[in-house]
Protein backbone atom coordinates (compact mmCIF):
# COMPACT_ATOMS: atom_id res chain seq x y z
CA UNK A 1 0.00 0.00 0.00
CA UNK A 2 1.21 3.99 -1.13
CA UNK A 3 1.90 6.00 2.06
CA UNK A 4 0.27 8.98 0.01
CA UNK A 5 -2.20 8.13 -3.11
CA UNK A 6 -3.50 11.48 -5.05
CA UNK A 7 -6.16 10.44 -7.41
CA UNK A 8 -7.69 12.62 -10.20
CA UNK A 9 -7.23 16.02 -8.21
CA UNK A 10 -8.08 19.10 -9.22
CA UNK A 11 -7.39 22.37 -7.07
CA UNK A 12 -6.87 25.88 -7.30
CA UNK A 13 -8.65 29.24 -5.89
CA UNK A 14 -11.63 29.19 -8.60
CA UNK A 15 -13.38 26.68 -9.16
CA UNK A 16 -14.01 27.50 -12.73
CA UNK A 17 -10.67 27.80 -13.57
CA UNK A 18 -8.48 25.38 -11.30
CA UNK A 19 -4.67 25.86 -11.58
CA UNK A 20 -4.13 21.90 -11.16
CA UNK A 21 -5.90 19.08 -13.14
CA UNK A 22 -6.50 15.27 -13.07
CA UNK A 23 -3.01 14.76 -10.93
CA UNK A 24 -2.34 11.13 -10.08
CA UNK A 25 0.35 10.36 -7.91
CA UNK A 26 1.65 7.53 -5.62
CA UNK A 27 4.65 7.72 -2.90
CA UNK A 28 5.44 5.18 -1.89
CA UNK A 29 6.78 4.75 2.46
CA UNK A 30 10.46 6.14 3.01
CA UNK A 31 10.62 7.62 -0.70
CA UNK A 32 11.40 11.31 -1.64
CA UNK A 33 9.37 12.80 -4.50
CA UNK A 34 10.41 15.85 -6.12
CA UNK A 35 8.39 17.90 -7.64
CA UNK A 36 9.81 20.07 -10.71
CA UNK A 37 8.45 22.62 -13.62
CA UNK A 38 8.42 26.02 -14.43
CA UNK A 39 7.10 28.71 -12.57
CA UNK A 40 3.30 29.03 -12.27
CA UNK A 41 3.23 25.42 -13.53
CA UNK A 42 0.65 24.48 -9.69
CA UNK A 43 3.41 23.00 -7.82
CA UNK A 44 2.85 24.88 -4.72
CA UNK A 45 -0.76 24.95 -5.13
CA UNK A 46 -1.07 20.92 -5.36
CA UNK A 47 1.39 21.46 -1.66
CA UNK A 48 -1.71 23.58 -0.15
CA UNK A 49 -4.55 21.59 -1.17
CA UNK A 50 -2.80 18.34 0.33
CA UNK A 51 -2.29 20.25 3.31
CA UNK A 52 -6.06 21.28 3.34
CA UNK A 53 -5.21 24.81 2.93
CA UNK A 54 -6.89 25.07 -0.59
CA UNK A 55 -9.91 23.64 -1.99
CA UNK A 56 -10.59 20.10 -3.75
CA UNK A 57 -12.84 20.51 -6.81
CA UNK A 58 -12.28 16.87 -7.54
CA UNK A 59 -10.45 14.10 -6.61
CA UNK A 60 -9.45 12.27 -3.19
CA UNK A 61 -6.16 11.98 -1.48
CA UNK A 62 -5.08 9.07 0.46
CA UNK A 63 -2.83 8.47 3.47
CA UNK A 64 -2.01 4.77 4.41
CA UNK A 65 -5.02 4.15 2.66
CA UNK A 66 -7.46 6.20 4.65
CA UNK A 67 -9.53 9.66 2.77
CA UNK A 68 -7.90 13.14 3.90
CA UNK A 69 -11.13 15.43 4.41
CA UNK A 70 -10.49 17.93 1.87
CA UNK A 71 -10.07 21.73 3.06
CA UNK A 72 -9.40 21.09 6.47
CA UNK A 73 -5.82 22.09 7.89
CA UNK A 74 -6.00 19.86 11.13
CA UNK A 75 -7.58 16.95 9.80
CA UNK A 76 -4.90 16.36 6.79
CA UNK A 77 -2.27 17.17 10.03
CA UNK A 78 -3.69 14.37 11.82
CA UNK A 79 -3.82 11.99 8.92
CA UNK A 80 0.17 12.73 9.44
CA UNK A 81 0.43 15.14 6.53
CA UNK A 82 2.99 18.29 7.51
CA UNK A 83 3.83 21.34 5.31
CA UNK A 84 6.77 23.41 5.38
CA UNK A 85 5.96 26.32 3.77
CA UNK A 86 7.74 28.64 1.34
CA UNK A 87 7.86 31.22 4.26
CA UNK A 88 8.74 28.57 6.73
CA UNK A 89 5.83 30.02 9.16
CA UNK A 90 8.17 30.57 12.04
CA UNK A 91 7.61 32.67 15.39
CA UNK A 92 10.32 35.14 14.35
CA UNK A 93 10.18 36.84 17.90
CA UNK A 94 10.13 33.81 20.00
CA UNK A 95 13.44 31.24 20.75
CA UNK A 96 14.30 28.65 17.96
CA UNK A 97 13.71 26.19 21.61
CA UNK A 98 10.00 27.77 22.04
CA UNK A 99 8.99 27.64 18.29
CA UNK A 100 9.85 24.08 18.56
CA UNK A 101 8.32 23.26 22.37
CA UNK A 102 4.74 24.24 20.62
CA UNK A 103 5.22 22.44 17.45
CA UNK A 104 4.78 19.81 20.25
CA UNK A 105 1.14 18.98 21.74
CA UNK A 106 2.11 16.72 24.36
CA UNK A 107 3.56 18.17 27.38
CA UNK A 108 5.54 15.26 28.45
CA UNK A 109 7.58 15.08 25.40
CA UNK A 110 8.06 18.84 25.41
CA UNK A 111 11.54 18.62 27.48
CA UNK A 112 12.70 16.37 24.30
CA UNK A 113 11.92 18.07 21.80
CA UNK A 114 14.96 19.94 21.24
CA UNK A 115 17.15 17.21 21.70
CA UNK A 116 15.25 15.27 18.98
CA UNK A 117 15.56 17.77 16.49
CA UNK A 118 19.49 18.41 17.13
CA UNK A 119 20.14 15.48 16.98
CA UNK A 120 19.38 15.78 12.94
CA UNK A 121 20.30 19.62 13.16
CA UNK A 122 23.38 19.84 15.44
CA UNK A 123 24.01 23.53 13.88
CA UNK A 124 20.88 25.10 15.39
CA UNK A 125 22.30 23.44 19.04
CA UNK A 126 23.89 26.68 19.25
CA UNK A 127 21.28 28.96 18.35
CA UNK A 128 18.66 27.98 20.93
CA UNK A 129 18.17 31.09 22.44
CA UNK A 130 17.97 33.36 19.62
CA UNK A 131 14.92 34.90 18.19
CA UNK A 132 13.49 32.72 14.85
CA UNK A 133 13.83 36.10 12.72
CA UNK A 134 17.25 36.48 13.44
CA UNK A 135 18.35 33.18 12.07
CA UNK A 136 20.33 33.02 8.76
CA UNK A 137 18.32 31.30 5.98
CA UNK A 138 19.77 28.09 6.26
CA UNK A 139 19.02 28.13 9.97
CA UNK A 140 15.29 28.84 9.59
CA UNK A 141 14.82 26.02 7.22
CA UNK A 142 16.44 23.62 9.58
CA UNK A 143 13.94 25.30 12.37
CA UNK A 144 11.28 24.52 10.01
CA UNK A 145 12.04 21.73 9.11
CA UNK A 146 12.74 20.54 12.93
CA UNK A 147 9.38 21.49 13.98
CA UNK A 148 7.58 19.77 11.31
CA UNK A 149 9.03 16.65 12.50
CA UNK A 150 7.83 17.12 15.68
CA UNK A 151 4.92 16.48 14.79
CA UNK A 152 5.33 12.88 13.75
CA UNK A 153 4.50 13.43 10.13
CA UNK A 154 4.36 10.33 7.77
CA UNK A 155 4.15 12.52 4.61
CA UNK A 156 6.40 15.56 5.11
CA UNK A 157 5.50 18.13 2.38
CA UNK A 158 8.35 20.93 1.40
CA UNK A 159 7.98 23.63 -0.64
CA UNK A 160 10.69 25.56 -2.31
CA UNK A 161 13.56 24.20 0.09
CA UNK A 162 16.36 25.82 -1.65
CA UNK A 163 14.65 29.03 -1.73
CA UNK A 164 17.73 31.53 -1.08
CA UNK A 165 20.08 29.22 0.35
CA UNK A 166 23.83 28.70 -0.15
CA UNK A 167 24.33 25.11 -2.30
CA UNK A 168 26.25 24.05 1.13
CA UNK A 169 23.33 24.63 3.08
CA UNK A 170 21.19 22.73 0.56
CA UNK A 171 23.19 19.80 0.32
CA UNK A 172 23.36 19.25 4.25
CA UNK A 173 19.06 19.87 4.77
CA UNK A 174 18.74 17.22 1.69
CA UNK A 175 21.38 14.72 3.25
CA UNK A 176 19.32 14.96 6.62
CA UNK A 177 15.69 14.82 4.52
CA UNK A 178 17.10 11.29 3.21
CA UNK A 179 17.98 10.17 6.54
CA UNK A 180 14.41 11.29 7.89
CA UNK A 181 12.77 9.37 5.30
CA UNK A 182 14.95 6.05 5.92
CA UNK A 183 14.83 6.21 9.73
CA UNK A 184 11.09 7.15 10.06
CA UNK A 185 9.96 5.53 7.03
CA UNK A 186 8.57 8.94 6.20
CA UNK A 187 7.16 10.15 3.08
CA UNK A 188 8.75 12.95 1.57
CA UNK A 189 7.65 15.75 -1.14
CA UNK A 190 9.40 18.83 -2.15
CA UNK A 191 9.13 21.06 -4.44
CA UNK A 192 12.33 22.37 -5.70
CA UNK A 193 13.83 24.73 -8.93
CA UNK A 194 17.02 23.29 -9.07
CA UNK A 195 17.01 19.95 -10.68
CA UNK A 196 20.13 18.89 -10.52
CA UNK A 197 19.63 18.89 -6.52
CA UNK A 198 16.66 17.35 -6.47
CA UNK A 199 17.07 14.61 -8.69
CA UNK A 200 20.45 13.62 -6.35
CA UNK A 201 18.40 13.03 -3.49
CA UNK A 202 15.02 11.80 -4.95
CA UNK A 203 13.29 8.93 -5.63
CA UNK A 204 10.86 9.61 -7.80
CA UNK A 205 10.06 12.75 -9.93
CA UNK A 206 7.37 14.80 -11.04
CA UNK A 207 7.40 17.11 -13.72
CA UNK A 208 4.08 19.45 -13.51
CA UNK A 209 3.23 21.87 -16.66
CA UNK A 210 0.16 24.42 -16.69
CA UNK A 211 -1.17 22.52 -13.72
CA UNK A 212 -1.22 19.15 -15.09
CA UNK A 213 1.34 15.80 -14.75
CA UNK A 214 3.96 16.18 -17.81
CA UNK A 215 6.23 13.43 -16.94
CA UNK A 216 6.57 10.87 -13.76
CA UNK A 217 10.06 8.74 -13.76
CA UNK A 218 12.18 7.27 -11.47
CA UNK A 219 14.89 9.94 -10.84
CA UNK A 220 17.71 8.05 -11.43
CA UNK A 221 16.54 7.64 -15.02
CA UNK A 222 15.90 11.10 -15.16
CA UNK A 223 19.46 11.69 -13.75
CA UNK A 224 20.67 10.13 -16.76
CA UNK A 225 18.28 11.29 -19.12
CA UNK A 226 18.28 15.41 -18.41
CA UNK A 227 16.79 16.29 -22.06
CA UNK A 228 13.84 14.15 -21.06
CA UNK A 229 13.07 16.45 -18.85
CA UNK A 230 13.44 19.73 -20.82
CA UNK A 231 11.43 18.08 -23.53
CA UNK A 232 8.43 17.57 -20.85
CA UNK A 233 9.58 21.75 -19.59
CA UNK A 234 9.05 22.71 -23.31
CA UNK A 235 6.47 20.15 -25.11
CA UNK A 236 3.90 20.69 -23.33
CA UNK A 237 4.25 24.70 -23.13
CA UNK A 238 4.73 24.64 -26.75
CA UNK A 239 1.48 22.31 -26.67
CA UNK A 240 -0.37 24.62 -24.77
CA UNK A 241 0.57 27.39 -26.60
CA UNK A 242 -0.88 25.76 -30.09
CA UNK A 243 -3.92 25.24 -28.11
CA UNK A 244 -4.20 28.94 -27.52
CA UNK A 245 -3.14 29.81 -30.79
CA UNK A 246 -6.38 27.39 -32.06
CA UNK A 247 -8.61 28.87 -29.23
CA UNK A 248 -7.62 32.71 -31.06
CA UNK A 249 -8.18 31.61 -34.87
CA UNK A 250 -11.58 29.60 -33.76
CA UNK A 251 -13.29 32.16 -31.83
Amino acid sequence: MSRLTIRNLSTGYLQQRPCVRDVELEVEKGTITCLLGPNGAGKTTLLLSLAGLLPRFDGEVLVDGSAVTAGRPRDAVRSGMVLVPDDRALFRELTTTNNLRLAVRERRRRSGAVDEVLEYFPALDKRLGVAAGRLSGGEQQMLAIGRAILQRPKVLLIDELSMGLAPVIVDEILTVLRRLAKEREMSVVLVEQHVRLALDVADEAVVLVHGSVALAESASSLRSDPVRIEHAYLGSAQEHSATKDTHVVSS
